[in-house]
């Protein structure tokens, strides 16, 4: 059974907008994509650039380092579908955003 941390509030992001946060020790990018909430690895695979402040188009973020494209709720690249970086589960209880970082 996954274990849940509250990391945000349904206030503190809006559409289009991403942050990093850390559960459990893990560095995640939590995004907002039109009310829905994603959370996928924090760390790019090409050079582990920092997703959670990349630029969100769509349900799409492009790494600001050196572009590299993930899908944030799958997190695979719609360039490469070889590349994948974990996708977490996201559940919103109230105003809570709360993530699991378990497999």
């Amino acid at each position: 059974m996954p274990n849940f941390t509250k990391v945000a509030s349904t206030s503190d992001l809006k559409p289009g907008e991403n942050k990093v946060i850390n559960v459990s020790g893990t560095d995640v990018a939590l995004f907002n994509v039109d009310g829905e909430f994603f959370a996928i690895s924090n760390t790019c695979l090409h050079r582990g650039g920092p997703l959670g402040e990349g630029y969100l188009e769509g349900d799409v973020v492009t790494c600001p380092w050196h572009g590299w494209r993930f899908n944030v709720k799958t997190g695979i690249s719609p360039v490469m579908p070889s590349a994948k970086v974990a996708a977490y589960q996201v559940k919103v209880e109230g105003n809570d955003v709360l993530v699991s970082v378990e497999e």
